[in-house]
């Protein structure tokens, strides 16, 4: 039997919950630490090589723009964490999984992060 079903593939036109976003942005975290994970592997490499590629990275690590990216990368491992710790929360059945609790939340997860963001951004500069 043929289903006449509407097929959308055109995700600009899907409207996602805040909860699904919240995941997919956590997903999307999640990779972006990893790839940071390695640069700042790197990084430690160099600076331990030789007295004059510490100086560069520490003259590196003093410019703004290198405070700002770092303030980027501590808002999304904030972010990852907390989101993490609501998922954990959810598989545990410490919190229902209905869209209602989960909505709510979402957005403790995402004040929360805005809040520890600008914590760091202040630890920072």
């Amino acid at each position: 039997m043929k289903k006449s079903r509407p097929i959308n593939l055109k995700l600009s036109t899907i409207n996602f919950p805040i909860p699904a976003i919240s995941s997919i942005l956590h997903r999307i975290s999640g990779v972006i630490i990893l790839f940071v994970f390695g640069i700042f592997l790197w990084f430690l490499d160099l600076s331990l090589s030789s007295l004059e590629e510490f100086q560069y990275i520490t003259s590196i690590f003093n410019s703004f723009y290198f405070k700002f990216i770092s303030w980027l990368i501590f808002t999304i491992l904030i972010y990852h964490i907390i989101n993490g710790i609501r998922h954990i929360l959810m598989d545990f059945s410490c919190l229902s999984e209905t869209l209602k609790t989960s909505t709510f939340s979402t957005y403790i997860v995402f004040s929360m992060t805005i809040i520890l963001s600008i914590l760091a951004g202040v630890f920072i500069w």
